[in-house]
């Protein structure tokens, strides 16, 4: 599906379905220098349990018009923009990584705007080491290699595949590779420069879910305490489920798990 937003085209994947939006809307929002196809997995999941999904290329990056937003109020505000322009007033929200502080700023930012909130491989604030930024702006393949050694347990990086055949660290770097070259360093750089999340997490009210992935390094669990401890306002307290021997890159490396947990989550509230 392909809408304009704020004058711009926008490629939104609805996991080969009508988008339906009288239907339960859940928007997933891909990382840095990634874009729509993180979520194949987990979309197709959900558009066959009852939801209509959108999952966006944010813009810039992917199949979507303009330059990458450099802050992650801007993509917050372009969220909004994107559920006007589907003509939904109220949906479920997931993020992984970068994807996940864009989440969390839209639902403290437009609380009537969200019924659920999932932060995927998240922490607040989310600096980006110093290395991973000089490689990301004066040698991409060096920062390719950097995200994908931080990214996939030992065993992925080895070969092993929730689908059989498939190298999931080959896939990650052909996928940061398409990108434009200026999308990684801005979208590390919007990351790294994101000082609201614990701010925004306190202004949190709706349903909320962490996924964290045993072995990520990125994001690591016990980084995750200070968001997790700022969304006490949110009813009964966020809650938080370890995805086990998966990394940052969880999407991939534990599909099912990931899926089965968000689906959980979204029926149960």
């Amino acid at each position: 599906m392909q809408l304009t937003v704020s004058g711009l085209p926008v490629f939104i994947y609805t996991a080969r379905q009508t988008f339906a939006p009288a239907q339960p809307v859940v928007v997933l929002l891909h990382g840095a220098a990634h874009d729509h196809s993180v979520w194949n997995f987990q979309a197709r999941h959900l558009a066959h349990h009852g939801f209509s999904v959108l999952a966006p290329d944010l813009p810039g990056h992917g199949r979507s018009g303009g330059a990458p937003l450099a802050s992650i109020e801007a993509l917050a505000d372009w969220l909004a923009a994107l559920l006007d322009a589907a003509g939904v007033r109220q949906a479920a929200v997931a993020g992984h990584s970068m994807g996940s502080l864009v989440a969390l700023q839209a639902a403290a930012q437009f609380p009537d705007r969200f019924t659920q909130l999932i932060l995927l491989g998240s922490v607040a604030p989310m600096p980006v080491a110093a290395p991973l930024l000089s490689a990301a702006n004066d040698d991409r393949p060096t920062a390719h290699a950097m995200i994908n050694q931080w990214s996939y347990t030992f065993a992925s990086q080895l070969g092993a595949s929730a689908v059989p055949g498939t190298s999931l660290t080959g896939l990650n770097r052909r996928l940061m590779e398409r990108q434009d070259d200026a999308v990684l360093a801005t979208d590390l750089g919007a990351c790294n420069a994101y000082e609201g999340g614990l701010a925004a997490a306190g202004a949190v009210r709706c349903p909320t879910l962490l996924l964290c992935a045993e072995r990520d390094q990125m994001t690591p669990r016990r980084a995750v305490k200070p968001l997790h401890e700022a969304l006490a306002g949110v009813a009964d307290g966020a809650r938080m489920i370890s995805i086990p021997r998966a990394g940052h890159a969880m999407l991939a490396e534990a599909p099912d798990a990931v899926g089965n947990a968000i689906r959980s989550f979204l029926t149960r509230n």
